[in-house]
């Protein structure tokens, strides 16, 4: 077995042996660096604004909710998903369902209601532990 290694001493630097000229030296170099970073962010406020850049489309912000839903219909959102896979068209559950409402959306009012009264109401809230 080799023997352990011992750990490296590191050689620290000597201390100053002028201890009025060390305060006097970084006393000064403090208020001269403030007023230099002070100035970079009022030089890019006045710049001139360069070539003019394609304005980039603003991403829409997205909301996170959930909701109750029983689970003989989160069962068809599996098989929708493995529809859309046949199709060549991989979908999450969450374009699922976002498909959905946009058919419901394109829907009359007459349709629309039909739908809506297809679906039984449900209790709100966390379901039970049995």
């Amino acid at each position: 077995m080799p023997a352990a290694k011992q750990p490296v001493a590191r050689k620290l630097p000597a201390p100053a042996k002028s201890t009025k000229a060390a305060p006097k030296a970084s006393a000064p170099a403090k208020p001269a660096a403030a007023p230099a970073k002070a100035k970079a962010p009022l030089a890019k406020a006045f710049a001139e604004p360069k070539a003019d850049k394609p304005a980039k489309a603003k991403k829409p912000k997205l909301v996170r909710d959930s909701f109750t839903i029983p689970k003989i219909e989160y069962g068809v959102l599996d098989e929708l998903k493995q529809r859309a896979a046949k199709l060549a068209h991989p979908a999450k559950k969450s374009e699922v369902l976002r498909a959905g409402i946009k058919a419901l959306a394109a829907m009359s009012d007459s349709a629309f209601l039909a739908a809506l009264q297809a679906v039984p109401a449900i209790k709100t809230g966390r379901p039970s532990q049995s």
